[in-house]
């Protein structure tokens, strides 16, 4: 194929996935308003699933009444005249891009994949795939676990008793996206190993002999996603952080 061939090539894969992503761009800002509440705003109530299930396990446990109240409820207020209309676009193009995304990866590979010998479409395939997969198991973390911590923390800390807390819904999604989307991204950690153990920068002995530091890494990032003093909320930020660092021990490939 010449230079142009390969242009048109990609102008029609640019053009099926822009079609895709409008497409469920407008249903989900047909859909937003009946899952708003319920799906957006679910941590914001004390019903919700995960504070529910904590209450169930701990057993009344006061030290962990900051996270297993049922009377918690976060007030979320619109400040500006054009936030709310601005946070249906916005919210629906971001679950437009989450929704879409295996399918802009298949335009991508399909793309790429006439240019690759069978040994590297093998591998390619794998990273693929294991990429989409990882990224949607990060964000499902971060919705169900490091989010509903994080907004529970945040909302009932104060600074003094004169201080009430008003979250306007500029902070709240902006928090709710960003801890999503760095879950997301933070659980490629085992793709990147595994590449870069293709590449030879990385292999199996020198993460095993280096596991110890990475520990301390893990143990400081979990502490700045979810900055709490609590134990357990911690070591819950921590775990999926370390197993996703054997994880990607597994994958390594020397």
């Amino acid at each position: 194929m010449s230079f142009w061939d390969h242009l048109e090539v990609l102008r029609w894969s640019i053009l099926r996935s822009g079609i895709v992503f409008f497409v469920v761009l407008v249903g989900m800002f047909i859909a937003l308003p009946y899952i708003f509440d319920d799906f957006i705003l679910g941590a914001t109530s004390g019903d919700f699933f995960l504070y529910r299930w904590l209450g169930k396990l701990m057993g009344g446990n006061r030290a962990a009444e900051w996270l297993t109240a049922t009377d918690f409820q976060v007030e979320i207020i619109s400040i500006h005249v054009t936030t709310q209309f601005m946070t249906h676009i916005s919210c629906a193009a971001s679950l437009a891009l989450i929704v879409t995304f295996p399918y802009l990866m298949y335009e991508t590979w399909r793309f790429i994949a006439p240019a690759l010998y069978p040994g590297e479409k093998k591998n390619v395939s794998f990273a693929f795939v294991l990429g989409t997969g990882m990224f949607f198991l990060g964000c499902a973390v971060g919705y169900t676990v490091i989010f509903p911590f994080t907004l529970r923390f945040l909302t009932q800390y104060t600074i003094g008793t004169g201080i009430v807390n008003q979250i306007s819904l500029d902070s709240y999604m902006h928090t709710f996206t960003m801890l999503i989307l760095v879950m997301g991204i933070v659980f490629e950690m085992p793709l990147l190993v595994w590449l870069l153990s293709r590449l030879g920068v990385l292999s199996k002995a020198t993460l095993k002999k280096y596991r110890r530091h990475a520990i301390v890494a893990l143990l400081i990032l979990a502490a700045a996603i979810t900055p709490t003093g609590d134990p357990f909320t911690l070591m819950v930020m921590f775990i999926p952080l370390y197993l996703l660092y054997e994880f990607g021990i597994l994958l390594a490939v020397k």
